[in-house]
């Protein structure tokens, strides 16, 4: 085998969002697209003396292909081994996991997280460093320093690997093992939960679930899990055959697009328990039967109920949120006496704190959840955690969240999705908005009064790192909050994302429809930020 230079020329739309480099399949199919990003990273990261590199993917359009072109580069590079999920395939909770186990000196994940599939869709390629979390800013900052002069790349020439072969492969003189995907993660995720009460719980008559794969990455992970370890019936488990274009679905785990499940379990009638993860397996929907379980509130509770769980009885150092999720874990951290730290949007803020030992639990609202086990969110990992709660409590999910409520009030919150508007007018309205800061505490809009205005910026307790404008944020007398900032996770225009929130301590209140109770932040958002002015929607895309 003979590895060949190859000369290119950069291109300059290659830096790294918040979750990797996300473009659509067209545009990673250009000649020397991906090989300039790949080696790229490999020109930033030490990969040559010995290390072993974590490899796989969601499974969508172009995964396979890209792999093949990604091992090829790796030997050229150097890399000694090479840990590839069987027929391309590994979860990014399970890639992180995997880093972790075998002491890879990083790894690289091919999604797009819950953006659709296809050959007209999206794909993405994310660097994740030792401690099997995304690569920080420095890293990606530098990756895409790199990206911006590269002059060439290399490769070796050869066959491609069979990645549903048993392997071990040579490529040149980098050795290619085929791994289980499921393997490393299932044994973690029997070390942290109750199997043996799960297997009854699941096995028994009076108790029936619903897992929705989404046709995604964690259809195999479920299976393994939940069908041959836990025994659910055939019918627990839909969609779980992942495929290219996840079935024509939008593999985002929410209340529209995992429609055909909401509507399963608010029927009166209808199964106890209900979850859906998205495309690489890191986000996840909670229901109850006739009760959605917002992601703000399943931090919360977990948090608040953590002893229920064999992994975390001990008690948990620490909890961390996003920015633009809600105060409920707060309210928890304060009554348990642990540190609670507000961070910007993007899993890699919590690494830090995960590895410093500051805290245990994590969550963003954007349905991700997880814990000190990976340094990634983890959709299966939450759906078994409140599956040993209702197991330990004999509780149901309403139970466990309406007592929640009544101890800690309830936060009701709301997010509003404006999905694929202009750019240039999203970001004239945050920077028209950014602009008029300073004039608004002490404003009053309808019944809200303005009590603080400002643009997020966060420095890390553990490295003194500084992020900056990581989105507006609105104080309201009596705690409430709006928060605006602009997505990082698409691949076409922008998507402004708008979070209501108030704080309700009294439970007659509880009852009222979260739109309802939050119409008049609602309505603060609409004015203040003039968003159908700069946007041209006069209604959000998805509201959850």
């Amino acid at each position: 085998m003979t590895i060949k230079p190859i000369e290119t020329r950069p291109f300059d739309d290659q830096r790294p969002g918040t979750s990797g480099l996300r473009k659509k399949v067209r545009v990673f199919e250009q000649p020397h697209y991906l090989e300039n990003f790949i080696q790229s990273i490999f020109d930033v990261v030490d990969a040559t003396a010995g290390g072993t590199l974590v490899l796989g993917g969601d499974g969508r359009y172009y995964n396979r292909e890209a792999i093949q072109v990604i091992l090829r580069i790796a030997a050229a590079n150097g890399v000694a081994r090479v840990l590839a999920g069987r027929g391309g395939i590994l979860s990014t909770p399970a890639a992180s996991c995997v880093i972790r186990e075998h002491g890879a000196f990083g790894g690289i994940i091919l999604s797009a997280s819950h953006n659709p599939g296809g050959p007209d869709a999206d794909f993405g390629v994310k660097y994740n460093i030792g401690n099997g979390g995304p690569a920080p800013a420095d890293v990606t900052e530098r990756i895409y320093a790199r990206s911006r002069e590269i002059d060439g790349y290399r490769i070796l020439e050869g066959d491609d690997v069979d990645l549903d072969g048993a392997g071990p492969f040579m490529l040149g003189e980098t050795r290619v093992e085929i791994i289980d995907p499921v393997a490393d993660y299932t044994s973690l995720m029997e070390k942290l939960f109750d199997f043996e009460r799960l297997r009854e719980m699941l096995t028994g008559a009076d108790f029936a679930m619903r897992f929705d794969a989404m046709h995604a990455v964690n259809g195999p992970y479920a299976a393994e899990i939940f069908g041959a370890r836990l025994g659910a019936p055939a019918a627990s488990l839909l969609r779980c055959d992942p495929r290219p274009d996840f079935g024509g679905l939008h593999p985002d785990p929410n209340l529209k697009y995992a429609k055909a499940l909401v509507d399963e379990l608010f029927d009166p009638a209808g199964p106890n328990f209900g979850a859906a993860t998205d495309g690489d397996g890191d986000r996840n929907m909670i229901l109850g039967r006739e009760f959605f379980v917002t992601p703000s509130d399943s931090l919360a509770v977990l948090a608040a109920n953590a002893h229920l769980v064999p992994g975390y009885a001990d008690g948990i150092a620490g909890v961390a949120r996003s920015m633009p999720t809600s105060g409920a874990v707060d309210r928890v951290a304060e009554k348990l006496g642990i540190d609670c730290y507000e961070t910007p949007t993007g899993w890699k803020f919590f690494g830090n704190l995960l590895d410093a030992g500051k805290i245990t639990l994590c969550g963003e609202e954007s349905f991700g959840t997880s814990s000190n086990h990976v340094r990634e969110k983890d959709g299966l990992w939450a759906v078994l955690f409140w599956l040993n709660l209702l197991a330990a409590s004999g509780r149901s999910v309403s139970e466990l969240v309406t007592d929640h409520w009544r101890e800690f009030g309830r936060t009701f919150y709301s997010r509003h999705d404006y999905e694929g508007v202009d750019s240039d007018g999203a970001s004239a309205m945050i920077t028209a908005l950014r602009d008029a800061l300073p004039s608004l505490p002490g404003r009053r809009v309808g019944d809200l009064e303005i009590v603080s205005a400002d643009d997020f910026a966060y420095t890390d307790p553990i490295d003194g790192s500084v992020a900056e404008n990581q989105g507006i944020r609105i104080g309201l007398a009596g705690g409430g909050r709006v928060v605006m900032r602009l997505s990082g996770t698409g691949t076409e225009g922008a998507t402004l994302r708008v979070y209501l929130e108030s704080h309700e301590p009294d439970p007659a209140r509880h009852a009222r429809d979260p739109q309802q109770a939050l119409a008049a932040q609602i309505a603060l958002a609409a004015e203040l930020a003039r968003i159908e002015h700069h946007t041209g929607r006069d209604a959000p895309t998805v509201i959850t």
